[in-house]
């Protein structure tokens, strides 16, 4: 059932500074449909609580998930830019090219680049 996953949005970060993000998997237990989101805030102190967070909000979808890996997002609306870099101590770096793809998808008019820096 292709319409519940599509109706989980690709993207959900906060729309200004510097925060944690999260690459997540969602799957169907048993099925093969599956496909990757973004998800960062600032409210996030460590990338883990971003995670306890989505988790129960998918499963009630009927989803599994599986943290890929998480970084930084460094979010200029004003400019209109995203960079993606850094790592979770906790899941390790996610692939943060992926990241940048699945972002693109919702800012689309956006300068977005990544790194592996740390800062």
């Amino acid at each position: 059932d292709g319409t519940a996953m599509a109706a989980v949005r690709d993207v959900e970060i906060d729309p200004e500074g510097t925060f944690k993000y999260i690459l997540v998997r969602l799957q169907r237990p048993g099925g093969d449909g599956q496909r990757d989101i973004v998800r960062g805030t600032k409210a996030a102190e460590f990338h883990n609580h971003i995670f306890e967070k989505v988790n129960p909000e998918m499963e009630k979808l009927g989803y599994e998930c599986k943290c890929l890996g998480g970084g930084k997002i460094d979010h200029n609306s004003k400019d209109k830019k995203i960079r993606v870099f850094g790592l979770s101590t906790g899941y390790g770096k996610a692939d943060h090219s992926v990241t940048v793809e699945i972002l693109k998808k919702t800012y689309t008019d956006y300068e977005i680049t990544w790194s592996d820096d740390k800062k």
